[in-house]
C-alpha cells in the first residue's frame, strides 16, 4: 500500500479541506487560501466537521472526497489513525508512522501522507539541535504523537519517553519506533520528564475549551525546552508555565505553518510562501484574541 504520489495536474482552482472535530478554530482555511492567492491560484478550503464518525461514515466521507473534485484534504483529531486502512495507498512515511494527516486525490485514488512529521522536524530543529543526545518526553501517542516521535527520531534524538493515558497505545508507538531510536513507555509524567532535555505535548490537553496542562508546573525548569502541538490557544497553560520557569518554548504556530506548507505542495504541486502562511495564521490568532 506504499506509493510515491505523482505531481498534480496543472490547475488554477483547487478544492481542499479538513476532516475532524472540533475544527471551528482551525487556521487552515485562511492559510491555504492566502497561500494560493499569493501564487495566483484560487483555493477553497472546506471545513468538514463530523464528530464521532464510525468506520462506515468515514468511508462514505472519503468517497465524497474522491468523487466531488477535491485535490485532497487534511485529517485531524480524532481520525488520523482511523482513516489509514480506508485509503488506496500510503506514502512510505505514513505507512511507517501509522497515521495520516493529508489525503491526496490522484487519478481517483486516495493517497495518505503525513506532513506533521516533516513540518514538526523543521519547526523544532533549532530547539533540538543543541541537545540531540538528551532524552525527550513525548506526551500523547495518538496520530500527532506518532508523527512527532518519528520527527524527533529523524533529527537524531537518541531516546524518547512516551507517555499516554492509554498505556497500550504508548507501547504500540514505542514498538513502531524500534530501529529508529530508543523508545520506552513512561508509567507517569514524573517518570517521563526525569532528566530529559525536552518535552513535547502531542495530546489535546490544553486545547480550548480544555484549560488543563499535561505537566505539573513543579516539573518545569530552565534547563528544559518545551513544545506544544496545540495552537488554540497559542499560549497554552503548559507553555505559559514553562516560559515562567525559564524554559525555552515553541508554540504550535511553527508546526501549523510548516505542515500546511508541505500539504499545500502535495495538493497543488507548488511550494507556498512560508511568510504568507505565517501572516495568515497570525491574522487568525489576532482576530481570535481580539474577540475574546
Amino acid at each position: 500500500m506504499n506509493s510515491t504520489t505523482p505531481s498534480p495536474p496543472a490547475a488554477s482552482r483547487f478544492l481542499t479541506g479538513l476532516l475532524g472535530a472540533p475544527i471551528a478554530h482551525s487556521a487552515s482555511p485562511a492559510m491555504h487560501e492566502r497561500a494560493a492567492a499569493a501564487l495566483g491560484l484560487h483555493c477553497h478550503y472546506q471545513l468538514i466537521e463530523v464528530a464521532d464518525a464510525g468506520r462506515d461514515e468515514l468511508r462514505m466521507l472519503l468517497e465524497g472526497v474522491r468523487r466531488l473534485g477535491f485535490a485532497g484534504i487534511n485529517v485531524t483529531f480524532p481520525y488520523k489513525e482511523a482513516v489509514v486502512d480506508l485509503l488506496d495507498e500510503l506514502s512510505p512515511r505514513a505507512a511507517l508512522i501509522g497515521a495520516v494527516n493529508t489525503v491526496v486525490v490522484r487519478d481517483s485514488r486516495l493517497i495518505g501522507h503525513n506532513t506533521d512529521t516533516t513540518g514538526f522536524a523543521r519547526a523544532i530543529a533549532d530547539l533540538v539541535s543543541p541537545s540531540p543526545h538528551g532524552a525527550v518526553a513525548v506526551i500523547g501517542a495518538g496520530g500527532v504523537g506518532k508523527a512527532i516521535a518519528f520527527a524527533l527520531a529523524g533529527l537524531g534524538v537518541d531516546e524518547l519517553r512516551i507517555f499516554d493515558s492509554d498505556a497500550a497505545r504508548a507501547a504500540q508507538l514505542a514498538a513502531r519506533l524500534d530501529g529508529q531510536t530508543r523508545a520506552s513507555v513512561a508509567d507517569n509524567i514524573e517518570h517521563a520528564l526525569r532528566d530529559v532535555a525536552g518535552v513535547v505535548n502531542a495530546s489535546p490537553v490544553g486545547m480550548l475549551p480544555d484549560v488543563g496542562t499535561p505537566v505539573p508546573d513543579a516539573l518545569l525548569h530552565a534547563g528544559l525546552w518545551v513544545a506544544d502541538a496545540v495552537y488554540s490557544p497559542l499560549w497554552t497553560p503548559l507553555l505559559t508555565a514553562a516560559r515562567a520557569s525559564g524554559a525555552r518554548v515553541m508554540t504550535g504556530r511553527e508546526l501549523a505553518i510548516h505542515q500546511a506548507a508541505d500539504c499545500f505542495e502535495l495538493f497543488t504541486g507548488q511550494a507556498p510562501s512560508i511568510v504568507e502562511l505565517g501572516m495568515a495564521f497570525d491574522a487568525v490568532m489576532a482576530k481570535r484574541y481580539a474577540a475574546s
